[in-house]
């Protein structure tokens, strides 16, 4: 395979992958091709070991962020507000992309987009699939690793600030028009929170009538929420105690008030 033929069908490649496609060429020849692509302005470097390839008439900052995410880590999987994007269900779009990976990384810039490396929670780390609903999907001419949907709604549940706060992360997951209610239970439980079940369960009483939820889903739920009353957030904000899931909540999520000065 050329150069410019890998060039073609691997938009955002890692050193690695192109070193593979050169069989029987040394390691200093491969870093030589690389900086010579690099300087006639065929491919870009995102950042050590990382490329993209630059089509005519476009700019390096052109690359898929997606693609980026996926290739910016061996186990990199695009997660929580990104992943919602991805699949077109954010209120709104961000320039900041996250990707989970167990493997030590630094956040990085590429053009407009940060990239921000997320560690997998705990309780699922150091499973083979690290919990699951990870997929991947065909995508600007390569393949992106993304959380699906539904892994991405307990994701943005368990850590709110990585899905822009209570306003953005509903408004979000109201724009999603079916969930696997099952992969989402048991994704939630998986994670071992009390917190993020009751959320979750919450979340899933408020959508019942439009995501179909019964109460066989809710009743598995609620088995696993806290025992004593806890506030929504950490910021503790005041609000009122919605019993079965012994969550306090505030006015502004009970009610969704956002939505009456949009």
């Amino acid at each position: 395979m050329t150069s410019e033929e890998f060039f073609q069908s691997h938009p955002v490649f890692t050193h690695e992958e192109y070193a593979s496609s050169r069989r029987g060429t040394n390691s200093r020849t491969v870093d030589s091709l690389l900086r010579r692509h690099v300087t006639s302005g065929r491919i870009a470097r995102i950042r050590r070991g990382l490329y993209a390839a630059v089509a005519p008439g476009t700019s390096a900052e052109a690359a898929d962020p997606f693609l980026v995410a996926t290739k910016a880590a061996p186990d990199a999987a695009v997660s929580h507000h990104a992943a919602l994007q991805f699949h077109g269900r954010t209120y709104s779009v961000w320039s900041q992309v996250t990707f989970l990976t167990a493997l030590s990384t630094r956040r990085f810039r590429f053009g407009p987009v940060e990239y921000t490396p997320v560690r997998p929670p705990a309780p699922v780390a150091g499973l083979p699939d690290v919990g699951g609903g990870i997929e991947l999907v065909p995508s600007a001419g390569g393949q992106v690793r993304v959380c699906t949907c539904e892994r991405a709604m307990v994701d943005v549940l368990h850590t709110p600030a990585l899905g822009g706060g209570w306003e953005e992360v509903w408004r979000s997951l109201e724009m999603v028009d079916f969930f696997d209610l099952d992969a989402v239970i048991s994704y939630a439980l998986a994670l071992d929170s009390a917190m993020t079940v009751a959320r979750v369960g919450f979340f899933l009483e408020q959508q019942r009538e439009r995501l179909f939820v019964e109460d066989t889903h809710l009743d598995r739920l609620a088995a696993s929420a806290p025992n004593q009353p806890r506030y929504f957030d950490t910021a503790r904000e005041p609000g009122r105690l919605v019993h079965r899931w012994n969550l306090i909540v505030p006015e502004s999520v009970l009610s969704q008030s956002w939505a009456e000065v949009a």
